[in-house]
């Protein structure tokens, strides 16, 4: 069967909370599940593509599900086409604007018709855009971190081979931050790449002072200093820091990221596949950072950032961030801290018996 001869028939939307066998506890807030929703396009040639987006809070659920419900209409009887679905929705809500709620429903829609294509084609995504799954670089993602009480972790990091590890900071003062940095050093040694989240939390001059203290600590990358919008700021405390900046798991669209690169936000970009717009989204973020050669790495999301960095230029790290991993009947492929891609499509069928229990 071939992708062109695939033509909408349905969407679903579901509604899961599920339990983080890590909650994540951050700078701006605590995560003690993954509010998941699950989204499913039926065709009528009878191949049906499947993706999932994170809606943060459970609160979330609700509106998103429904404005799924409601978009359904706009796709039915249309062509498994996601570039062209995607200008649609561009010229529906123009008015309204993508972002939020909006933005993330759509992205979802995208990877989903992505899946469709790769399962009809019997390949993997990663082929359709032009590469091949091959293994990314891959760190483990934690929230705000006790070195002493969460050693055992730490050591399970190491044993599993990551040859990164990124903690968030910020909830205390500067000395709570060095103690947390400083620890985790110890724990993982030199060679391991050793990255900190911010999560918005500080203003530009805070953020100087703290990555200055910090610089010793030898950190890969300082994330998300200042809110994610002050464009201006980021490039401030950029200036001023011996440590490369991150940023972009909140731009919005490839229009957001131009402005970012305008601004010289960041050293690095870490693209988001649900908010810079899915996997037509993300194509043409990448085009824009191998124009700026900006290393580019994912946020969350592992299973389709891995096909989506396969075929990055300027690849980078991979977020191993795997909120929906019990929902899948084969979790991501990890092994030695390295991420593959799997297909056919984006790899993902949902183990129904986990879905059920987890339903909202």
């Amino acid at each position: 069967m071939l992708a062109d001869d695939l033509t909408i028939r349905a969407v679903t939307a579901r509604a899961v909370d599920l339990p983080l066998e890590r909650p994540m506890r951050t700078a701006s807030g605590f995560l003690p599940t993954a509010p998941l929703v699950l989204v499913d396009v039926a065709t009528e040639e009878g191949v049906t593509g499947s993706a999932y987006v994170f809606a943060y809070t459970p609160r979330a659920l609700g509106p998103m599900v429904n404005f799924l419900a409601n978009v359904e209409d706009m796709v039915k009887g249309k062509p498994v086409a996601p570039r062209e679905r995607a200008r649609d929705f561009e010229a529906a809500f123009r008015l309204l604007g993508r972002q939020g709620l909006v933005g993330m429903a759509l992205a979802g829609l995208d990877m989903a018709l992505w899946d469709a294509i790769g399962r009809a084609r019997n390949l993997p995504v990663a082929t359709l855009l032009g590469g091949a799954p091959k293994p990314i670089k891959a760190y483990d993602s934690y929230g705000v971190v006790d070195p002493m009480a969460d050693r055992a972790a730490l050591e399970e990091t190491l044993a599993q081979g990551f040859p990164g590890l990124k903690l968030k900071v910020g909830i205390g003062d500067l000395e709570d931050d060095v103690a947390a940095v400083a620890g985790v050093r110890e724990i993982i040694g030199p060679d391991i790449a050793l990255m900190v989240d911010y999560n918005q939390s500080l203003d530009v001059a805070e953020a100087i002072r703290r990555i200055e203290r910090l610089a010793e600590y030898d950190l890969h990358w300082v994330e998300e200093p200042v809110p994610a919008e002050d464009l201006a700021g980021h490039a401030q405390v950029r200036a001023q820091s011996s440590v490369p900046i991150q940023t972009g798991e909140n731009w919005w669209f490839p229009e957001g990221m131009a402005l970012a690169i305008a601004a010289g936000a960041s050293d690095y970009a870490m693209l988001d596949v649900m908010k810079i717009g899915g996997m037509t989204g993300w194509l043409g973020a990448m085009a824009q950072a191998e124009a700026a050669s900006l290393p580019v790495s994912s946020h969350a999301f592992v299973e389709a950032s891995a096909h989506a960095l396969a075929v990055t230029p300027t690849a980078h790290w991979l977020e191993c961030l795997n909120k929906a991993a019990p929902l899948l009947e084969e979790p991501a492929d990890l092994k030695d801290g390295f991420v593959t891609a799997r297909g056919p499509g984006l790899g993902m069928r949902w183990n129904e018996e986990v879905v059920a229990r987890h339903l909202v």
